[in-house]
C-alpha cells in the first residue's frame, strides 16, 4: 500500500474511521479536510445491495444537479443536418457525423462527454471500443442518445450527471466541488440519491443502500451512517 503524506495524515486525524457519521456532519468534515491546493471535486460512493452480473439489477442513469458540477465539460455531438446548427446554439464544442467519427478513429479524443441522435448510433458504434472503455459512449438510458440533442447537450453543461454501479455494486459519481460549500453540495447529493432510488431495480432484496461514503480529490473518506439518509431525504 503506498503511504500517504503529511497533508493526508494530518485531514485524516479529524476523522473517526470507526464513526459512521450523520450525512450533514459527514459532509462537513469532507470539505472541512480538503487540503489541495486546486479546488478538489467531491465525490461519493455508494455500496448498493444489487448484484450488477444480472442485467435485471444493474443500476445506469444520470441526473441533472441543481448547482451543477464547477466545471468546464467539452461535449462532442455525433448529428447531421439541421441537429449540428441545434447542438452547436446549444454549446456543444465539437459537432459532426462522419467526419467525427473519423476523426476519433485516428486517436483524437479531446472530450468529455459525448450525445448522438439515434440515426448516428449504427456509425457512431463503430468507434464504441474506443468511446466505451472510457465512459464516452452515447447511451439512451443516459439521455445521451436522442433527438432532442439540444437539451441533452444543454444538460450535460449544466452539469448533468452519468453515473453507473461498477462491478461490485459501488456507485461512483461527483457532486460538485469544496468551493461550493456543505449547503449546495448536499442539494447536489440530494438529488443523486433520490434518483439512484428512483431506479431501485425490483429484483434487489434487503438493503438497497447499504453504505455511502464521502471523499474529496485528494482528501480522506468520510463514512456516513445509513439510516440518516432517509432523515435527509425526509428534511
Amino acid at each position: 500500500m503506498p503511504r500517504h503524506g503529511k497533508k493526508f495524515r494530518n485531514a485524516a486525524k479529524a476523522i473517526d474511521s470507526a464513526v459512521k457519521y450523520e450525512l450533514p456532519d459527514g459532509m462537513k468534515l469532507a470539505v472541512e479536510s480538503s487540503f489541495a491546493k486546486f479546488d478538489e471535486t467531491v465525490d461519493v460512493a455508494i455500496n448498493l445491495g444489487v448484484d450488477p452480473k444480472y442485467s435485471d439489477q444493474m443500476v445506469r442513469g444520470a441526473v441533472s444537479l441543481p448547482h451543477g458540477l464547477g466545471k468546464t465539460v467539452r461535449i462532442a455531438a455525433f448529428c447531421q443536418g439541421d441537429k449540428e446548427a441545434e447542438a452547436r446554439e446549444a454549446g456543444a464544442d465539437f459537432v459532426g457525423g462522419d467526419d467525427l467519427i473519423e476523426k476519433v478513429k485516428g486517436g483524437w479524443l479531446d472530450f468529455d462527454k459525448a450525445v448522438a441522435t439515434p440515426d448516428m448510433m449504427g456509425k457512431v458504434g463503430q468507434i464504441g471500443r474506443v468511446l466505451g472503455p472510457r465512459g464516452l459512449m452515447p447511451n439512451a438510458k443516459t439521455g445521451t442518445v436522442t433527438f432532442e440533442i439540444g437539451k441533452a447537450v444543454s444538460e450535460l453543461k449544466a452539469g448533468k450527471v452519468e453515473f453507473k454501479v461498477d462491478k461490485a455494486g459501488v456507485l461512483h459519481a461527483p457532486v460538485g466541488k469544496v468551493s461550493f460549500g456543505p449547503a449546495k453540495l448536499l442539494d447536489n447529493l440530494k438529488a443523486l440519491i433520490e434518483q439512484v432510488n428512483r431506479l431501485k431495480p425490483a429484483s434487489a432484496k434487503g438493503t438497497y443502500m447499504q453504505t455511502l461514503t464521502v471523499a474529496t480529490t485528494m482528501g480522506p473518506g468520510v463514512k456516513v451512517d445509513p439510516l440518516s439518509i432517509r432523515k435527509f431525504l425526509e428534511g
